[in-house]
């Protein structure tokens, strides 16, 4: 494998979930650089991706901590762009694990973006990572979208009137919401849900992938605080045309 950098997708959590791309790129590396919230904590990604690690690799920890703060950030994207661009410039062949996909609300597209700023001539390319969208609507065989339905990729809202907005809009546009980083907003999400009769139209979906996934309705679920990794799909119609 030439010198250069790779964002790899490692996917939601099921190992056996890695694309045949990924599962190459990794193995094939000579440094696998992975991301993590604090020092010496474990990095999800490569628990992930752990079966395609092999002892000979080195692993290259790069911190970004878990703030609002845009200073702290910014400079854990350059720190981490200096790194990975002095390993390439050695020689090396470098992957950088990133849990899901590593285009969508990942940290390796800031990574990427300073490293085009500070290291343009540094040889990078990405392999695209099964999202927990796309996972969780697979475990529940639960259709996304449909002929001239839309899909709403988003943070959920913060207040109960920004969601209302959202799903009245939405059902006057056949809109499919997929909504991420849910957590501690499911106790008032869920009784919002039920108030507009949509719970029947809602799959929630936690930790996808994992051991401990939960994939079922949204009605089957209680209203309280969730783990930050959690989403909801909410469906409010159906095409005309169905079998």
């Amino acid at each position: 494998m030439p010198a250069g950098l790779t964002l790899v997708g490692v996917g939601p959590g099921d190992p056996e979930l890695l694309t045949l791309a990924a599962v190459r790129a990794i193995e094939q590396a000579d440094v696998v650089a992975t991301p993590v919230a604090r020092e010496g904590s474990v990095s999800m990604a490569a628990a992930i991706a752990s079966h395609c690690i092999s002892p000979k690799q080195r692993l290259l920890p790069l911190m970004f901590p878990m703030v609002s703060a845009a200073g702290p950030r910014r400079e854990a994207w350059h720190q981490a762009a200096d790194a990975l661009a002095a390993e390439v410039q050695a020689g090396q062949a470098v992957v950088l694990l990133c849990e899901g996909d590593a285009s969508l609300f990942a940290t390796g597209s800031y990574v990427l973006l300073a490293l085009q700023q500070r290291h343009p001539d540094c040889p990078t390319q990405v392999i695209p990572g099964i999202t927990a969208i796309s996972a969780a609507a697979a475990a529940a065989a639960w259709p996304l979208a449909l002929q001239q339905d839309q899909l709403l990729v988003m943070p959920c809202p913060e207040t109960p009137d920004a969601l209302t907005g959202l799903l009245e809009t939405a059902a006057q546009h056949s809109r499919v919401l997929a909504l991420m980083k849910l957590g501690h907003r499911w106790a008032w999400v869920r009784p919002l849900l039920e108030l507009q009769n949509l719970l029947s139209g809602a799959l929630f979906a936690e930790r996808v992938g994992w051991p401990d996934q939960i994939v079922r309705s949204a009605g089957d679920m209680e209203a309280s605080e969730r783990p930050y990794f959690s989403l909801l799909l909410v469906r409010q119609d159906w095409p005309d045309v169905l079998p």
